[in-house]
């Protein structure tokens, strides 16, 4: 899912990261403490659980200390992820941090950062003098208690504001309340939002003055009060909701004229061409022509654009999207994304939230969702609908269908055994099936078993691997495999030969989002390609945690090697586009990677028709949206974006979007970039 990145904020939110999934944290010169090592907690230590709708994935402890110091410790397993760390931390007698240190290791390798009010912060990712006075200082990673206090100190702020060191600025904002229970005793909470740590407004719960927790695809909650999750998730999505119709009426109008560009270079996805000397006319939300601008007749009174030197595209599809919250909208239309497929969300929220959209009251992409399904345990996915036999996989399956969902996405702690069953009864009521190949198979026998789609480039690679890489997928091996031995795979001999002929056939699509294992070989403080656009718009807490780094290397496998494995992904697609395998362009993060990935497959030897293809027509083929999207067609919708530049020439020039249509609404990228909490446009 999201990226994330192991700064404080970005953790606690806990959008687990695509990039990195393993069971144990490499051993390497980089590793921090060891986890022997850290703080025990003592046996009066308060608890928050860790859980989602998969299952627990670990806990905190909390506790103070003889001398006053608060100690923390942390244990996290997630989807593979393991992060063991700990955390203390002195208050100044103006209530600021006058001493932070933290310890132990995340799947980037060594934790250990520290901060002093006299002598500064040194961290992962950067080091830098004191915060000034008045200046919440926030570390790079950390545990819950760190939140805690900052938002304690926050709520107490004169208008609930704060500068934050090294940069930035918090806000908060009372969002709304609910009483719970635990089936013994109940309370009433109050939720905060909380802003200027992430792209979208945070939710944090108060117990009176006191901090209580989070809930969010992971929940942070007492012990005790695990059961209260989605609760306070219904709570605060509701009331994030109730906001949302006035951000609607004010950056994203409905068209009251006919809507016109004229004389634009025009992208044909149809044919996979670039048309000059264009023009189109939209009215009522549908494109009602196209053609030649001297054959085109701009109706009196339309809202005109001059397409000189710009380019009008069909509105982009992201195929890996797990869509976040409400403020996931605007971020992605600010980019022309006006579809997305999401392949696995929390199921009540996710529906509620598409309904929404469906209905016109919040602003933000269409959806065509895909429901997750994983084997229960400690390596289950956040989010998923778990099973463990053939009666609960098949309800599921139904389950999804009555739902409203457009196919099912198959995890690697599933039961293998389920999986020819789930894919047989998704058949039958009309569900697409995809995802992650369980641990022990090879994507043969997923392909063989029903699989429609496979999920991540990683997993065509994992064809050629060894069996103790195969037997180990669902965890640190199917990153790790992939890199160690896929830069010498010949893909057209055995057994990749075969395989890639038996996908060809079948017409098995894959969605490789490569931008997303990109960042694996990033040295710690550097920005992954795929935001390096955005650099100086991204708010400064995001772009700090988006430094954390790649996977940690190993002994077998160095960051030379991983960046040698991107390599091999970008073989691999333009192996897929030579042999006739769709393709579906997606991020499996925010959304601003899409264009990243476009170009990386520029980069392997694809076309920029070709590429572009793979975010706009191929999509909406394959999730039966051709008739209405992917392309600007007359009687299709009007979802389409106006960019300054030529995307025929630079892929990249796709990220500088102008002006977005997006059903029957015409919205500026610029209203939209700051809505989204982007401070300018990308370079």
């Amino acid at each position: 899912m999201k990226p994330i990145a192991f700064a404080t904020m970005a953790a606690l939110i806990a959008i687990a990261s695509p990039a990195a999934a393993h069971g144990d944290t490499p051993q390497t010169a980089e590793a921090g403490l060891a986890e022997a090592a850290l703080a025990k907690p003592p046996a009066d230590a308060r608890k928050w659980r860790i859980t989602s709708s998969a299952g627990p994935h670990g806990e905190i402890s909390l506790w103070t200390a003889a001398d006053g110091s608060r100690w923390s410790r942390q244990s996290l397993l997630l989807r593979g992820f393991k992060t063991e760390i700990d955390q203390r931390f002195t208050l100044a007698p103006d209530g600021g941090f006058e001493t932070i240190e933290i310890r132990g290791s995340t799947p980037q390798g060594n934790a250990a950062e520290s901060y002093s009010a006299r002598s500064g912060y040194r961290t992962p990712v950067d080091n830098g003098p004191p915060a000034p006075a008045g200046t919440l200082y926030m570390p790079f990673g950390g545990t819950i208690d760190i939140l805690a206090h900052a938002v304690e100190t926050l709520r107490k702020a004169p208008g609930g504001t704060l500068p934050l060191g090294p940069s930035g600025r918090a806000t908060i904002s009372e969002l709304t309340r609910a009483t719970i229970s635990n089936g013994r005793t109940s309370k009433t909470l109050t939720a905060y939002a909380v802003g200027g740590f992430s792209l979208s407004p945070m939710p944090v719960w108060f117990d009176g003055d006191r901090f209580f927790g989070m809930a969010s695809y992971l929940a942070f909650l007492p012990d005790g009060w695990e059961s209260a999750a989605p609760a306070l998730m219904k709570a605060q999505d509701e009331a994030l909701a109730a906001q949302a119709p006035a951000l609607l009426a004010r950056i994203a109008p409905k068209a009251t004229a006919p809507v016109a560009f004229r004389n634009v270079r025009l992208y044909d996805a149809e044919r996979r061409a670039w048309r000059d000397g264009m023009s189109l006319v939209a009215d009522k939300g549908r494109i009602v022509a196209v053609g030649a601008a001297a054959s085109v007749t701009i109706p009196a009174g339309a809202t005109v654009f001059d397409g000189a030197g710009k380019t009008l595209v069909p509105g982009l599809w992201d195929s890996h999207m797990h869509y976040g919250d409400d403020a996931t909208g605007p971020l992605l239309l600010a980019q022309g994304i006006t579809n997305v497929r999401d392949p696995g969300n929390d199921v009540e929220t996710g529906s509620a939230r598409r309904a929404r959209i469906e209905a016109g009251t919040l602003l933000g992409p269409h959806s065509v969702p895909s429901m997750l399904i994983d084997g229960a345990g400690p390596l289950a996915a956040q989010g998923a609908v778990t099973v463990s036999d053939e009666a609960g996989a098949l309800a599921a399956v139904r389950r999804a269908k009555q739902l409203g969902f457009f196919g099912v996405k198959l995890y690697g702690s599933l039961d293998p055994r389920l999986v020819k069953p789930i894919a047989a009864e998704a058949h039958r009521l009309g569900l697409r099936v995809h995802g992650h190949i369980q641990r022990t198979r090879r994507p043969a026998e997923a392909v063989a078993d029903g699989y429609d789609e496979i999920t991540h480039i990683n997993w065509v690679i994992m064809q050629g691997m060894p069996q103790s890489v195969i037997d180990q997928s669902n965890g640190l091996q199917r990153f790790y495999g992939p890199y160690r031995y896929g830069p010498t795979l010949d893909f057209k001999a055995e057994p990749m030969d075969s395989f890639l002929a038996e996908l060809a056939r079948r017409k098995i699509t894959i969605d490789p989002t490569v931008a997303t294992f990109e960042g694996d070989y990033m040295p710690r403080g550097e920005l992954p390609p795929a935001y390096r656009p955005f650099a100086g718009t991204l708010p400064p807490q995001v772009d700090r945690g988006l430094r954390g780094g790649g996977l940690a290397p190993t002994p077998e496998v160095s960051t030379a090697q991983i960046e040698k494995g991107i390599g091999a992904y970008k073989r691999m697609v333009k192996e897929l586009h030579d042999r006739g395998i769709p393709i579906v362009a997606g991020t499996d993060g925010y959304g601003i990677e899409l264009v990243r990935d476009l170009e990386l497959y520029v980069e392997a030897g694809l076309s920029p028709a070709d590429s572009l293809a793979t975010a706009t027509i191929v999509p909406a083929t394959q999730f039966g949206m051709g008739a209405e999207t992917g392309s600007l067609t007359v009687g299709k919708r009007a979802d389409l974006f106006l960019v300054s530049g030529d995307p025929s020439q630079r892929i990249g020039d796709l990220r500088h979007v102008e002006v977005v249509m997006h059903d029957g609404r015409l919205m500026k990228a610029g209203d939209l970039r700051a809505a989204a909490g982007l401070s300018g446009p990308p370079r």
